[in-house]
């Protein structure tokens, strides 16, 4: 018994899937920037790494009732929202928008760089 609790120490594992909800979006897009501005094995790595807990732990206590009948459409929703909305998307989001702006800075860039040239 710990803190007057029963031995749920696995109840643990579930605070990172309740701060995932408000803070995750915010890491994947920081995650997605950084993997448009330095590719490379490490930002990869910690865009794998970072939801795992999360997103594993939340997917598991979805699947484990395996005494109750699947609900196709709780486990289309849980990919849907929790899987694609707060993981998948702000990754999108981050990763898109560094890659544009930086394609239009380089354009921009390229452009200015001839007429300020010629034009001298």
């Amino acid at each position: 018994m710990m803190f007057g609790y029963g031995d749920e120490w696995w109840l643990l594992l579930f605070y990172p899937v309740l701060l995932w909800v408000p803070f995750g979006p915010f890491l994947m897009g920081a995650t997605g920037v950084w993997c448009a501005r330095r590719p490379g094995p490490w930002p990869w790595g910690w865009t794998v790494l970072l939801p795992l807990v999360p997103v594993g732990v939340s997917a598991t206590a979805m699947v484990l009732p395996w005494d109750q009948p699947t609900r196709t459409d709780d486990l289309v929703g849980y990919l849907l929202v929790y899987v694609l909305g707060i993981t998948v998307l702000p990754w999108l989001l981050g990763y898109g928008t560094t890659r544009v702006v930086r394609a239009v800075r380089a354009r921009r860039g390229g452009a200015g760089e001839v007429t300020e040239a010629s034009g001298s």
